[in-house]
């Protein structure tokens, strides 16, 4: 049960020493919408809450699975089965009741962005899988005046000094950020902006290159892609969290 008596300025003590109360009053109103909230995502929501985030907005369109519970912050054997954006939020409350938490559950695609409004934000944060999905979103919110700041692929890594930011163009080494460039040739155009990316450069020696080409050649390797543990997972999610905190202090 939640102790009502707690309140927001003292679960933020911590934060508001070190940030001091002006900058933790930007990061408390910052507009934040995180599409993708597994392994990467759930992760980045947790550290933006708990260091001071108040306005979030959470997108998925999947339920807790048994194999997400070596890595989503949210997945436990009490929640299989459960929605995840309402097992986040749940969670979320229990951390930071004042917060303002809007779930969900739907996924992002072309056909369907205006639904989410992304203009609205101060903050957009991509951690979702699908090659097209990804495509579309780095395209639409590169256009706002968001912030964007996007994950690349967290599977079929083990070392976490390889984890890296650098701007799209320049994450070198990364299967996904290499096919979505080639995707974007393709189309014939570029991300209106620039932004940066969380990425690894890391080739497991036993399985080899990650396929970085067509959705299909993915496909056939699939349960190696799959393949990821949270100590990845979370250094993604934690230090995308990090680009907004930083950002929004310089603002």
């Amino acid at each position: 049960m939640i102790d009502t008596k707690i309140t927001d300025s003292e679960i933020l003590s911590r934060s508001e020493r070190l940030l001091g109360p002006e900058r933790l009053g930007k990061l408390k109103e910052a507009r934040v919408i995180v599409f993708g909230v597994g392994g990467v995502g759930s992760w980045c929501v947790e550290a933006l809450v708990r260091s001071g985030v108040r306005r979030i907005t959470i997108v998925d369109g999947d339920c807790v699975a048994v194999s997400n519970i070596n890595r989503q912050l949210m997945a436990t054997t009490e929640t299989v089965g459960e929605v995840k954006v309402e097992a986040l939020k749940k969670h979320l409350l229990t951390v930071a009741p004042d917060a303002e938490v809007v779930a969900l559950h739907k996924n992002f695609s072309e056909e369907e962005a205006s639904e989410f409004n992304l203009d609205s934000y101060d903050y957009i944060i991509d951690a979702i899988d699908s090659l097209k999905d990804k495509v579309a979103l780095i395209d639409m919110a590169t256009r706002t005046k968001a912030r964007f700041f996007s994950s690349m692929g967290a599977a079929l890594k083990m070392d976490p000094t390889k984890i890296k930011v650098a701007e799209f163009r320049k994450a070198i080494g990364c299967p996904l950020a290499r096919a979505l460039r080639n995707r974007f040739k393709k189309m014939g155009y570029f991300p209106g902006k620039k932004f940066k990316v969380v990425y690894s450069d890391e080739v497991l020696p036993n399985l080899g290159p990650e396929p970085g080409g067509e959705r299909s050649s993915m496909d056939k390797r699939k349960a190696q892609i799959n393949g990821s543990l949270m100590h990845i997972t979370a250094i993604f999610g934690l230090t995308l969290a990090g680009l907004v905190i930083e950002d929004c202090m310089l603002c």
